[in-house]
């Protein structure tokens, strides 16, 4: 598949300039972490695509996992993440998380944000393959809404955070081998060239790219494939979690029902009113998000429905509308009463567990860009997160990498000067609609790269895949929806061809030609990236497909 460098042509002699100290890409609880990392003496450049509040993190439900029971230990939770898994975590990844969890809820508290509590202390819930409660949570079911309030609150009152809100990273700017910034179309239209001595990517997730899917229209793996674009190396981008219960309303958009409905002891039947979790899995509702999610799918094709139902018909009453406030409010719009009614769902497309490979501390391949967040894959998920392990990354790496990149701005060069730097107009200008591309792509994207994937579907959707993008990427556009189509086209790309190359069925990622794991040949992760020379393709011709390789997982830990 044929993709320019840049979206957009730029001359660095004519464009807008703007320089800070430490960009940050992105303004979820990552970004917004790593910019209050930032030493107060430098300068921080926060943009984000839509208002702050527009992120994945906002639409978190269910809450951030620590080990704050005086019974729970960090060795069970350790566990419970690597179980999830599937043999891919990187243990040392994993425990490092583990053991800042309870400091970073701290962190949290001191910064203003409001967690349930019951008898004067933290509640904590329990949700799919955790072996204990340890889920702090806020307004029952708005977790990410108080979350990202306080941290919103407490960014504004940065003197030296500035925060550019509707404003579109079309591309990273990157020469000899390193990042300088980033190209940024602000609200007003012009591109402006953001140079930095430091750039974190906290992007957030993919999941518009399926039809289904939990996700904000924000989220349009605008990170990946900016990465991609830079050279930068990706890795397990076949790992996409489906979150097994999205309420599915015919014709309406899609809303999470938080995993810890089944925590609290939910029921998922069938058509036929069969209650069959037990049936696949001794954990029954509580089993990890992969295996619920597979089973749903299963369920469906037996009864030949198009979902499943949720059913807290047998718990208190009262004490369901009280802890879910939020869904019962969405589900009442349909006239479903949550206590009493069945509630109709089926999976969806909800995390992104690959995505721009990062070290300990967030560098990634490229110096100068440090990354954090749902874009990157860290080696903590493996190949299925844990549910509510996902704000904590976005906590703990996000002050990692706001401190790296810190101390590395501040022991740098002092003077910044914008590099020369041009891209010319590569293609075609005809109009056509972008809606209708946009459309077909999340379809076949759900019909073929979904919660069940085989050879003949996964090489059917990167053809035409290919198809669509030899088309769309040698256009040139001047307008957001266009550039999100060539990144969801660019990520998707990366996802079906990463797909077809695991030939086995390992978390999220199942095979059905290849259904069981395959440890001797499949317990590795597969790096995708694109070979960039200087910042531009070499010979300055148009880059080609990713080259994907194996790397060896020697360091991690089996669990049985």
């Amino acid at each position: 598949m044929i993709t320019p460098r840049y979206l957009l042509p730029f001359d660095s002699r004519r464009a807008l300039h703007r320089f800070t100290d430490v960009l940050v890409i992105g303004g979820g609880l990552a970004g917004l972490r790593a910019a209050n990392a930032v030493e107060p003496n430098l300068s921080v450049l926060v943009v984000t695509k839509d208002e702050l509040r527009e992120s994945n993190s906002n639409y978190a439900q269910g809450g951030i996992a620590g080990v704050l029971d005086p019974e729970d230990c960090f060795d069970d939770h350790i566990r419970d993440t690597l179980i999830a898994g599937g043999n891919l975590c990187d243990p040392a990844v994993v425990a490092r998380v583990i053991h800042e969890g309870p400091r970073r809820i701290e962190e949290l508290i001191h910064w203003g944000t409001q967690f349930d509590k019951s008898e004067g202390e933290l509640a904590l819930g329990r949700e799919g393959g955790h072996s204990h409660e340890r889920i702090v949570h806020a307004m029952g079911d708005a977790t990410g809404r108080e979350v990202m309030r306080a941290v919103i609150a407490r960014s504004r009152e940065a003197a030296n955070i500035d925060i550019w809100e509707n404003a579109f990273t079309v591309d990273l700017l990157s020469q000899e081998g390193r990042c300088h910034g980033a190209i940024v179309v602000t609200s007003d239209g012009r591109p402006t060239m953001v140079w930095a001595k430091e750039t974190i990517l906290c992007t957030g997730g993919v999941g518009q790219v399926y039809r289904e899917s939990t996700n904000p229209p924000v989220a349009t793996g605008d990170g990946t494939s900016l990465a991609y674009r830079a050279g930068v190396e990706l890795r397990d981008m076949e790992f996409i979690q489906f979150h097994p219960t999205v309420l599915y309303i015919a014709g309406s958009s899609r809303s999470l029902i938080t995993e810890a409905v089944r925590g609290d002891g939910a029921y998922l039947r069938d058509a036929t009113g069969h209650r069959f979790m037990p049936d696949y899995d001794s954990r029954g509702e509580l089993a990890p998000r992969d295996i619920v999610s597979q089973s749903i799918v299963n369920q469906m094709n037996e009864t030949a429905h198009p979902c499943v139902y949720l059913d807290l018909s047998h718990l208190n009453a009262e004490h369901v509308r009280a802890r879910f406030p939020g869904i019962a409010e969405t589900c009442g719009k349909f006239g479903l009463d949550i206590a009493t009614d069945r509630i109709p769902v089926r999976p969806g497309a909800h995390y992104m567990i690959g995505g721009v490979r990062v070290d300990m501390l967030g560098r990634t391949s490229l110096p100068g860009l440090w990354a954090a967040g749902e874009a990157t894959s860290s080696g903590l998920h493996g190949a299925n997160r844990l549910a509510s392990n996902s704000l904590l990354e976005g906590l703990v790496y996000g002050a990692h990498a706001g401190e790296a990149a810190s101390r590395s701005a501040a022991e740098g060069p002092h003077k910044m000067v914008a590099r020369r730097i041009q891209h010319a107009d590569h293609t075609l200008n005809e109009s056509f609609d972008v809606a209708d591309v946009r459309v077909s792509l999340k379809s076949l994207m759900g019909r073929l790269v979904g919660v069940q994937r085989d050879a003949e579907g996964l090489r059917q959707a990167d053809g035409q895949i290919r198809s669509l993008a030899a088309y769309v990427m040698r256009h040139q556009f001047n307008s957001v929806e266009g550039w999100e189509l060539q990144n969801l086209l660019l990520t998707a790309h990366c996802m079906a061809s990463s797909a077809l190359a695991r030939t086995e069925s390992r978390g999220v990622h199942l095979r059905s030609d290849y259904p069981e794991p395959d440890d001797e040949n499949w317990r590795c992760h597969l790096s995708v990236q694109v070979d960039v020379d200087g910042g531009m393709p070499r010979k300055g011709e148009p880059m080609t497909s990713p080259v994907i390789t194996r790397e060896s997982t020697q360091t991690n830990s089996t669990v049985d």
